[in-house]
């Protein structure tokens, strides 16, 4: 695989890397330096680490002073949903950061939920080199174009609310009963694990999710079940 020319998408976003290994490195995932043994590339594991950080940090003291009357409950969901992989992904669809990719053969072939975790895992990267070479309000800046706006619709479409209360009200209302949620698979290095969790009313299977913690995949599976039963 051929590395792009990272020039477009610096001039894409609006932000022209001091240090260009930086912004290669947010864009390579593991799987990539595991076909090319020989390169000097580095992935973008502890770039995503330090991302996430930054991204949640911006967005609470974001939410924090957009939304003066709510509740700190109501904030934390509304972080939740902003920066859950579902809402990350698409952004980094729509900027176009599916093209810069640097996978293994094997992982440039899955355009599914796969794909949907290495996109979300990708512009948590991509902060975290922001936020080392432009610094806190370079991270800011890219933050507030392309990621703030969403916490309109979020709101407006009530995309914020806990889909596992939300289904276990329901749950309980129609059918009398508390769901239930089993780990059914669980893989990956303890850095990088992805859980698969599943979620029952009495012995029926209604639906599974996944997600980079148990808390996320069950989020998942009931966001599933809830359309599943209509709910």
């Amino acid at each position: 695989m051929t590395i792009p020319d990272f020039t477009k998408f610096e001039k894409a976003i609006g932000i022209e890397f001091k240090n260009k290994e930086l912004l290669k490195q947010a864009f390579t995932h593991r799987s990539y330096l595991n076909e090319h043994r020989n390169t000097e590339l580095v992935h973008n594991e502890r770039l995503e680490f330090l991302g996430d950080a930054v991204l949640e940090l911006i967005v609470t003291e974001y939410l924090y002073g957009k939304f003066l009357d709510q509740t700190e409950g109501d904030l934390t969901s509304y972080r939740s949903a902003l920066v859950k992989a579902e809402t990350l992904s698409e952004e980094a669809l729509k900027i176009g950061m599916n093209d810069y990719l640097l996978l293994s053969k094997g992982e440039a072939k899955d355009t599914g939920r796969a794909r949907q975790i290495i996109l979300a895992n990708t512009i948590e990267a991509l902060i975290g080199a922001i936020f080392l070479d432009q610094g806190y309000e370079g991270a800011k800046y890219f933050i507030s174009k392309y990621i703030f706006h969403l916490i309109d619709a979020i709101v407006e479409n009530k995309t914020w609310i806990d889909a596992k209360s939300k289904f276990q009200e329901m749950a309980q209302e129609n059918e009398g009963t508390t769901p239930l949620y089993k780990t059914t698979k669980e893989e990956g290095p303890d850095h990088d694990k992805k859980f698969t969790i599943a979620v029952y009313i009495g012995k029926e299977l209604i639906a599974e999710g996944d997600g980079k913690s148990k808390q996320e995949a069950e989020q998942m599976a009931a966001n599933k079940a809830l359309e599943a039963k209509g709910w």
